[in-house]
């Protein structure tokens, strides 16, 4: 089969097409013929930094439908039109075909095509646990309290901010620089805009709001001494991005909890997997119902190295609004 990966760590021309092996399913697994895919930070991060056995294949997010099934799989049948963000100790996404655990593979949104649906799962995944694993609040919580959400058009950002205004009582505060990322977050449902270039919080004192809640979704390391004076006392914050060093101690007089959000724990460790697979069905119902609104802002019309590198290219800009989609190799 067809799949585009890389051999040795650099920038995106280290990209290149191969053909390689079917996957065979494992016991729990499904074969997924990829109809959808789309480009996330991890992808860029691995491919400059994560040097390959071989070649290797990244894609942390597809959709597509059930070409095979384990000999234990209970949850789908071939034909099955399915939605999930992979794991990362497997062969990505970006290939014809792909073996997935059942356990983290939800029922795609009948409302998108293929294409779009692969803009979801893995920026669902993460605000979902984010709100509600790391956070710990209860579906309906939050009421009198805020979030502030920094970066809030990325991927993560757009579907956290609608997440939390369907599902939660929070206010949601979210940081963006451009006017046309302003008028994004707004339109993913954001209470209040700030500029995260300016100071964050007499912005905050301005709105008379004292967060509870902190999602420090980019740039963690240059926000951390905000965060610590604007998060309320005992507040929590939580974080995606992997900063070099951050003041700790600077926490201890609020009695802050600090915790990271990684989506792909889950996965590795097999730890109550199927929680993905729920919540992942959740989002495609609230989709389909017209609950929440599709975060795509680019879509390729196809999938070749050429186009797979320049939308590497553009996460590296740090500009994208949303999120952004290309075919899957399986057409």
């Amino acid at each position: 089969m067809k799949a585009i990966g890389y051999t040795q760590t650099g920038p995106a021309t280290v990209l290149t097409a191969q053909d390689v092996d079917m996957p065979q399913p494992g016991a729990r697994d499904l074969v997924v013929a990829v109809k959808g895919i789309s480009v996330n930070p991890v992808d860029v991060k691995l491919r400059a930094a994560r040097a390959p056995e071989g070649f290797g294949r990244l894609g942390f997010d597809a959709a597509g439908v059930v070409a095979a099934v384990g000999p234990e799989v209970s949850n789908y049948k071939i034909g099955d039109e399915v939605y999930y963000a992979g794991d990362v100790t497997r062969p990505g996404s970006n290939a014809e075909f792909q073996a997935v655990d059942e356990r983290i593979v939800g029922r795609k949104p009948a409302s998108l095509d293929f294409t779009d649906a692969a803009g979801l799962p893995l920026t669902s995944i993460t605000a979902w646990e984010m709100l509600f694993d790391s956070f710990r609040l209860a579906e309906g919580g939050g009421s009198g309290q805020s979030l502030l959400v920094i970066g809030g058009a990325g991927g993560v950002g757009s579907i956290l901010i609608q997440l939390a205004k369907r599902l939660t009582g929070l206010t949601v505060i979210a940081t963006a620089s451009r006017p046309e990322t302003q008028a994004w977050v707004r339109l993913m449902g954001a209470d209040h805009v700030i500029d995260h270039r300016n100071d964050l919080a007499a912005q905050l004192r301005d709105l008379g709001q004292v967060p509870a809640y902190v999602a420090a979704l980019t740039a963690t390391d240059q926000h951390w001494p905000a965060i610590v004076e604007l998060i309320a006392p005992r507040g929590h914050v939580a974080l995606i991005d992997d900063p070099q060093e951050l003041d700790i101690a600077a926490a201890k007089p609020k009695a802050l909890t600090l915790s990271w959000e990684f989506m792909f724990t889950r996965s590795m460790f097999g730890s109550d997997m199927e929680a993905q697979r729920d919540l992942l069905n959740r989002v495609s119902t609230m989709l389909d119902k017209g609950e929440l609104l599709s975060t795509v802002t680019e879509r390729a019309d196809a999938l070749t190295v050429e186009t797979l590198a320049a939308a590497h290219l553009q996460q590296e800009s740090g500009r994208v609004i949303g999120k952004q989609v290309l075919p899957g190799l399986s057409g």
